[in-house]
């Protein structure tokens, strides 16, 4: 970065510079000694490149000035927006330019095509072409998963559909149920089997397991050949005609008052919001709410703040907001440039440069399962939630008619937050708590967005805190997330039982299991999963 691009004080460069040097120097020295070691990085990782000192040499070099960048990132004088954007711009153009990734500067890749006999790189380029075709990097063996033969197979009916959504009411797997169901409201920007990947890490098949009645949205995937207004359908119309339907549709089969109801990341959103629609109404569906990685308060966003800007709004309001479609495509792109190295360079490297197939992967086929969203919807959104923090201010949106105060809502609440989100940063998730006026659990689990959620007990990985609190004591849980931590202790291990002891509690007496799904106004349509996930855009 040019000195003079951003305000940077001369004496701060000048340590940065004798800071490389110095460093420079010990590599170079090491190098002459014939003493060099490989870098504590998995890009230069291999017999390749430990049998190469010049491409040792050019891989201490390429991250002595990656660190100096960022070091001058770090330094400069600008507003934390902009430093932010910046360290954001220097990590794509550094992570793009590492010599792992071209196969003139990788001994490793090279090495690989001498031993296949030039077999790799045939494989490599085919690989190359087969993903231009596609329009992506193939990040896993796709052809080892199918929706509805191993992955997204727990037994189930859908018992109701409308234009944005299907209901999946899952079938029993214990004698008796809980008499309340579970509604659970995935984020609509992905496919809902991230909860029911295959029987060993579904979190479906554990909640059923439980004793839960679980009823689960499958969201339509909108495609532009799409003619029935789909491709219209607003923030408001996905509050009413969809979550507060789902809710209306399961306690009307289960035969119950209220029902308990769970949002994962937007679907938390959603949810909480058509229940601030509902309360607005004088009505209250839900008994117990449970928030997995949801952003209730928009002002800390992490990484993904540096896309937010008013400028993009607009094109985004002019371009889809009165109609049309937000592609998935495009979305699946910039969650992976949130995290390149892992999401995007290392497939060009293995996929293309080596020659390899990626190995199956459940979580990565679900990753790549792409999901279109309506253009108003997602305009909307992205306005008020990301740009404005509106849903966080108490009526400054309106739904339906109705203004949206989450604040209103006070039912018994569980909410999670991952330690290593990037997309939902754990402190944001614990600000719900400072919104929400019910008694709160506020749980945090370890690793991230996704694996810090799909945590089955029967792995025995990871761990998670918790503050335990009396009932009462949970209405008031310390402003202030760090303060939390400070008195949290650690668990080793799965939160699900945790969550799962939890709603138990607030799940009613356990009765006789249902012998079907659905019931005569709601007959069941198709099986689990249903046609909704399977379109694929």
């Amino acid at each position: 970065m040019p000195a003079g691009s951003v305000p940077l004080a001369p004496e701060v460069l000048v340590q940065i510079q004798a800071e490389f040097t110095r460093d420079w120097e010990q590599v170079t020295q090491a190098a002459r000694a014939g003493t060099l070691a490989p870098p504590a990085d998995r890009r230069f990782a291999g017999a390749g490149w430990e049998g190469s000192h010049q491409h040792l040499l050019l891989a201490h070099a390429y991250l002595l000035s990656a660190r100096a960048m960022g070091k001058m990132v770090d330094a400069a004088d600008v507003a934390q927006p902009l430093r932010e954007r910046l360290r954001f711009s220097i990590m794509q153009w550094v992570d793009a330019l590492s010599p792992s990734n071209f196969l003139a500067l990788n001994p490793e890749a090279q090495r690989t095509i001498v031993e296949t006999a030039g077999s790799a790189l045939n494989s490599g380029v085919d690989n190359f072409l087969a993903d231009v075709r596609r329009g992506r990097i193939t990040q896993t063996d796709e052809t080892h998963f199918e929706i509805g033969r191993n992955v997204g197979i727990s037994p189930g009916s859908v018992v109701f559909e409308n234009q944005l959504f299907q209901l999946i009411q899952y079938a029993p797997t214990t004698p008796t149920v809980h008499a309340r169901p579970l509604v659970v409201v995935p984020p609509n920007i992905n496919k809902f089997y991230i909860l029911d990947l295959q029987p060993a890490n579904s979190f479906v098949r554990y909640a059923v397991a439980a004793g839960h009645t679980v009823f689960l949205v499958s969201w339509r995937n909108p495609l532009p050949s799409d003619d029935d207004g789909i491709q219209q359908a607003t923030w408001g119309d996905y509050l009413d005609q969809a979550v507060l339907k789902a809710l209306a549709v399961a306690a009307e089969i289960t035969r119950q008052p209220q029902v308990n109801a769970l949002g994962f990341c937007v679907g938390g959103t959603m949810l909480a919001s058509a229940l601030a629609l509902a309360k607005a109404r004088g009505e209250s569906p839900v008994a117990a709410l449970t928030l997995l990685t949801t952003l209730l308060d928009f002002r800390d966003t992490g990484v993904l703040s540096v896309f937010v800007d008013e400028v993009h709004a607009l094109i985004r309001d002019q371009s889809i907001g009165s109609g049309g479609l937000m592609w998935g495509r495009e979305l699946a792109t910039t969650f992976s440039f949130l995290r390149p190295n892992e999401l995007v360079w290392n497939y060009v490297v293995a996929n293309y440069l080596k020659g390899e197939t990626p190995p199956a992967f459940d979580l990565l086929f679900w990753n790549a399962d792409a999901t279109n969203l309506p253009g108003p919807f997602f305009s909307w959104y992205f306005r008020n939630t990301y740009l404005e923090n509106n849903l966080a201010m108490p009526g400054k949106t309106r739904a339906c008619g109705q203004p949206i105060d989450l604040t209103r809502l006070d039912m018994p609440a569980y909410i999670f937050g991952s330690r290593e989100d990037h997309i939902v940063p754990w402190h944001a998730a614990y600000a719900s708590t400072q919104i929400l006026r019910g008694p709160k659990r506020f749980v945090l689990g370890a690793s991230g967005h996704i694996a810090g959620v799909i945590n089955p007990p029967e792995k025995q990985r990871r761990h998670f805190w918790t503050v335990d609190t009396q009932p009462d004591a949970a209405l008031h849980l310390p402003g202030n997330a760090d303060d939390w931590m400070a008195q949290s202790a650690q668990h080793p291990g799965s939160w699900w039982p945790d969550w799962s002891d939890w709603l138990a509690g607030h799940a009613g007496r356990r009765g006789r299991a249902p012998k079907a799904q659905g019931s005569a106004a709601y007959p069941i349509i198709e099986a689990a999963p249903g046609r909704y996930v399977k379109v694929r855009v």
